[in-house]
């Protein structure tokens, strides 16, 4: 992480910084994600590690403050695979979630943004419900809630551990991006795109079990940059016409 991103990163800061950051930009982004398998070749943690990087480089680009990255979440289907903690119901997220607004919303913070890096409708649903909630409360701090697959544009479609989230990681972390984890494709023909879907990639023998999306062994390192900042840009442009 760069010092132009810790300027910006909430635990990082003293109160003086804190105070002058909102003061300059009263934006704090609040990055969401899991802990959820993703394939043999990307981190456990990719969906909080994907929000919390594109909310960092907006808040560098638009100003605000990022706070660390919520790993706990809600859907998806993965339930039950290997290194993967969802919980069932989104009560106690709501709950942690709500208790962070009341406490943002006394220290003069005027945009809280929930930023959802893990996007299944069960975790979409429950920050949009939140953020309604909270805005029919006519409190002065508002609540924008939105994921990484919202952002308008994408050269790739969102996925789960395909090309999209393996790309969008590349750029972040490259070091954590290892397809050599995977079957060649020597050794396993490309998976077909009607499958994407289909009960197969749910068999732990399959080459690339747990991917849901295009086969990430035809990523390109050079599309990572251009796929960071268009979810950054898309990010910053929906958070300047809330504030």
């Amino acid at each position: 992480m760069s010092a132009e991103h810790e300027a910006h990163q909430f635990e990082m800061l003293l109160p003086w910084q804190l105070r002058n950051a909102v003061a300059k930009r009263a934006v704090v982004y609040i990055p969401l994600g899991t802990y959820e398998w993703h394939g043999e070749h990307l981190p456990v943690g990719l969906d909080s590690l994907t929000s919390h990087g594109i909310c960092l480089r907006a808040a560098a680009i638009d100003g605000g403050v990022v706070l660390p990255p919520h790993y706990y979440s809600v859907g998806g289907g993965h339930g039950d695979y290997p290194w993967t903690i969802i919980k069932s119901e989104p009560d106690e997220i709501e709950a942690q979630l709500n208790f962070t607004l009341q406490r943002l919303a006394k220290f003069g913070v005027k945009l809280a943004v929930i930023f959802s890096g893990h996007f299944p409708d069960a975790q979409l649903d429950m920050i949009d419900r939140l953020a309604s909630q909270w805005n029919k409360n006519n409190s002065p701090l508002n609540v924008s809630s939105t994921a990484v697959n919202r952002i308008e544009g994408l050269k790739f479609a969102p996925d789960h551990a395909g090309i999209f989230e393996t790309t969008l990681l590349a750029a972040l972390r490259p070091d954590l991006v290892q397809l050599d984890r995977l079957k060649s494709l020597a050794e396993a023909p490309l998976a077909k795109d009607d499958e994407i879907f289909g009960a197969a990639r749910h068999d732990p023998a399959h080459p690339i079990y747990g991917v849901f999306g295009p086969d990430p062994r035809h990523f390109r390192q050079e599309d990572a940059q251009a796929l960071l900042d268009a979810c950054v840009n898309g990010l910053v442009r929906e958070v300047r016409a809330q504030l």
